[in-house]
């Protein structure tokens, strides 16, 4: 790699088209000019000058570094003037999370976007150990976890908490374990599991296990999984994101357990990293959505 100092002495001596005017802009001596010349000609192993006199011109090999010493200044003047902007309202800003917090940020992120027409969101859903090696691997920018994970190459910050909900249809308040079989389950990848976290706390002599329930349908998208609850096709269990997220939440209802469960969130960002003000932005509008759903629960 070129020597930086010695090519932006070659560049001044290019413009200037003399010793004394370049060692005058440079703040240097004519002798601290010639030898920076020498070490950069050494470097490079090719003349760059052709002397004619006290003047001289450039070599076919001075001019082609010439050519890069103004490309690199550019560079570096286009570099600056991103870091001094930093704007919050442009570039590309990566999010994962769940599925049904994805859901629950959709509106938000929409009047975010069109509030700022240069700013780019991408946002995935995954599970959560793709969304803790994405964002450690720096393919996304913020995550959302419902637990502080033990990487080493993450900051964790606990932002709110939600709910998991059991979902009813609207009207329907017969919570017993036997009404809920006789309506059968709705049920989706991560259905089985919110089943063993909130059945084995509110029915612990009936439940006998997620695989012992009545399924009467299984869906994938996280959108549709209250649709049939909605028109009274069995019930289903989602975090309260999912609930807050669907369309028809007014013909479904949440039902009042006894013991309630919960699952916090956490914001995840790779440590150390200085975040750029878009992301820093974005951070912001995930905290106050994941706030909101936790004052939900009243």
């Amino acid at each position: 790699m070129l020597n930086a100092l010695w090519l932006e002495t070659f560049a001044t001596l290019a413009e200037t088209g003399h010793f004394t005017r370049a060692a005058a802009r440079l703040n240097m001596t004519q002798p601290g000019v010639s030898q920076h010349l020498r070490k950069l000609e050494a470097q490079i192993g090719r003349p760059l000058l052709s002397r004619q006199g006290k003047g001289f011109t450039l070599t076919p090999a001075g001019e082609a570094v010439f050519d890069m010493a103004r490309a690199r200044r550019e560079e570096e003047r286009q570099l600056r003037e991103a870091i001094r902007a930093d704007d919050p309202e442009a570039g590309e800003v990566a999010v994962a999370c769940s599925g049904s917090f994805a859901m629950a940020l959709q509106p938000a992120f929409w009047s975010l976007l069109r509030a700022a027409p240069q700013l780019r969101l991408r946002l995935e859903a995954m599970p959560q150990r793709g969304v803790i090696d994405g964002v450690a691997e720096g393919r996304f920018d913020l995550g959302m976890v419902d637990h502080r994970p033990g990487d080493p190459r993450l900051e964790a910050e606990r932002v709110g908490r939600e709910a998991l909900c059991l979902l009813l249809p609207a009207g329907v308040t017969d919570t017993r374990y036997a009404a809920l079989e006789e309506l059968g389950f709705i049920a989706h990848p991560d259905g089985w599991l919110y089943a063993e976290e909130l059945f084995s706390l509110n029915y612990p002599k009936d439940f006998r296990g997620a695989e012992q329930l009545a399924v009467r349908a299984f869906l994938n998208q996280i959108g549709q999984i209250p649709a049939p609850v909605a028109q009274g096709v069995g019930y289903t269990l989602l975090p309260r994101s999912g609930y807050e997220a669907f369309v028809d939440r007014d013909r479904v209802a949440v039902a009042e357990l006894d013991h309630p469960r919960h699952r916090d969130l956490w914001l995840l960002r790779r440590r150390g990293r200085e975040l750029p003000a878009r992301v820093e932005r974005v951070a912001r509008l995930v905290t106050e959505v994941a706030a909101r759903l936790e004052a939900a629960e009243g």
